[in-house]
């Protein structure tokens, strides 16, 4: 039991609130890289996306495994995300800071879907069993080649949104 709730049931809450941090993400950020700030979206994409990575934690932890590394460093990122959005306000190179450490965040929840849908979706599995076949490796290719670029969008627009304070 985990917070009075079974394994199977904190997992499907752990998954619903990954699912909504990575949809508020996928709104929030392409905004941001045109310019626009949307607090709310914004808000529930941070909250959330901490939140993946805290209730995380909780699993049944026996070893240090890649998931609970890609969990520190998610936490890591999204405090620096967190003081540029809420004490840096976005000026000046909270803005730059934000863009990136928020385009990181959401790579890593993408990258987790990718992975897990790998390993939980059947048709996904039988083409890459391990991990390790050439499916999985473009698939977590196209992310990141995607993520980059998308990020470097919001680092621009952060750039652009400095320069003009």
């Amino acid at each position: 039991m985990i917070l009075g709730l079974t394994i199977p049931q904190f997992t499907a809450l752990h998954v619903a609130i990954s699912l909504v941090g990575i949809a508020a993400g996928l709104i929030a950020l392409p905004a941001f890289a045109r310019g626009l700030v949307l607090p709310r979206t914004t808000g529930i994409f941070l909250w959330t996306t901490l939140l993946t990575s805290l209730t995380g934690f909780l699993f049944p932890i026996v070893a240090f495994t890649p998931a609970l590394g890609v969990g520190i460093l998610s936490t890591l990122i999204l405090i620096v995300a967190f003081a540029a959005y809420y004490r840096g306000k976005l000026a000046g190179r909270a803005a730059t800071a934000y863009a990136i450490t928020a385009t990181l965040a959401l790579y890593l929840n993408l990258f987790v879907l990718v992975v897990q849908s790998f390993l939980k979706v059947p048709a996904l599995n039988a083409l890459a069993p391990t991990g390790t076949e050439p499916p999985f490796a473009i698939a977590q290719g196209v992310l990141l080649i995607a993520s980059a670029a998308f990020g470097y969008a919001a680092f621009k627009a952060a750039r652009r949104r400095s320069t003009a304070a």
